[in-house]
């Protein structure tokens, strides 16, 4: 009888499919992270990955800034 390793562990992303780049934040309208984060995220240890998720709120919000710049 063969037994069969557990199925991977997913990875935790904040992805949430809205994958858009602010040219002037450099933020991700979706999830915050930059393009050099999400790039490597599967690259990242679980710790460097909840050091930028626990970050991600401070960040300022890509879209708000948008919409600052339209109406200006």
């Amino acid at each position: 009888m063969t037994v069969s390793a557990p199925p991977p562990r997913p990875i935790v992303t904040p992805c949430v499919k809205v994958c858009a780049v602010d040219g002037a934040t450099g933020y991700c309208l979706g999830c915050r992270r930059t393009l050099p984060e999400i790039a490597g995220w599967a690259r990242l240890s679980d710790e460097e990955r909840a050091t930028i998720m626990a970050a991600l709120p401070d960040r300022p919000d890509p879209v708000a800034a948008l919409m600052a710049a339209t109406r200006g």
